[in-house]
């Protein structure tokens, strides 16, 4: 029966890695999932409550970073009020009409729109989507940064 619970946690931990790049499946918590079910289903459980909450946390932590990172993007970048705006519309709008693309081009695409919606001129407006995008892609790199490491401690429970 711990064949069962160690398969699904690898195909959880699978997923999780899948999950940082598509916006429909939340990455790094399948993989703190992963390691939840191989704790509890193993006779000897692998990992500390300390371990545990830590990495919890962390999930939490990066999690919620997610959302936020292409917004501050854009703002660091220059964007305005409308920029991040139209970032925030644009992710929303690109994952629900064109996944997983939509994930890359909507905050870009509504960055750009919001910047010159707000009367912004056309450089300023792709800097702003310049922005977003580097705010997604440093939120890529975090959640696989996570994903990657709970998959190692996984497979090294396992082993």
């Amino acid at each position: 029966m711990e064949w069962l619970w160690i398969t699904l946690s690898v195909v959880l931990a699978v997923a999780g890695i899948v999950g940082c790049i598509l916006p429909f499946i939340p990455g790094p918590p399948l993989n703190y999932l992963a390691l939840l079910l191989l704790q509890f289903s193993l006779s000897q459980p692998p990992f500390s409550s300390r371990f545990l909450i830590i990495w919890l946390i962390i999930t939490i932590i990066i999690t919620l970073l997610d959302y936020y990172v292409p917004i501050w993007g854009t703002r660091k970048f220059g964007g305005t009020q409308g920029g991040v705006w139209g970032a925030a519309i644009g992710l929303l709008l690109g994952i629900i009409f064109f996944p997983p693309f939509g994930l890359i081009a909507g905050p870009l695409l509504g960055a750009i729109t919001g910047e010159l919606l707000a009367g912004n001129n056309t450089t300023a407006a792709l800097r702003a989507g310049f922005g977003s995008f580097v705010g997604f892609l440093a939120g890529v790199i975090m959640k696989l940064a996570v994903s990657i490491t709970l998959t190692y401690h996984l497979f090294k429970a396992i082993i």
